[in-house]
């Protein structure tokens, strides 16, 4: 997956935004709520940082292709630093998955205005 795909998956999904922080990232949000970023420093851009279900953190962190997330891991977020290590389709349902995450937790009265996924 590239960066542009993960960007239009991203976007894709109900009521998210996109915006540019901290001058070098590029963070999808749910009700400003961010779930997925991408570097737009090329020293750092590699793959995506996401949320993960704080059961799966230790696994995903280690395998191959995966660090805790820099500033994020404490919320159990990872980065991907090998784009070849995970499958497209695989990516795509982390990332779903990061998103449902993040939207499970907003106020019931901002669920509730999303539509259905």
């Amino acid at each position: 997956m590239t960066h542009a795909e993960i960007e239009a998956f991203c976007l894709a999904l109900p009521g998210v935004s996109a915006d540019i922080k901290w001058d070098c990232a590029r963070v999808f949000s749910v009700h400003d709520k961010m779930f997925c970023l991408i570097h737009m420093d090329a020293a750092q851009s590699t793959g995506p940082s996401f949320k993960v279900d704080p059961q799966r953190f230790l696994e995903m962190t280690d395998q191959p292709g995966f660090i805790p997330a820099p500033y994020l891991a404490r919320h159990h977020w990872v980065k991907l630093t090998d784009m070849d290590a995970i499958a497209a389709p695989h990516l795509a349902d982390l990332l779903r998955t990061s998103y449902q995450l993040v939207r499970a937790k907003l106020p019931k009265k901002q669920r509730d205005a999303l539509p259905a996924l």
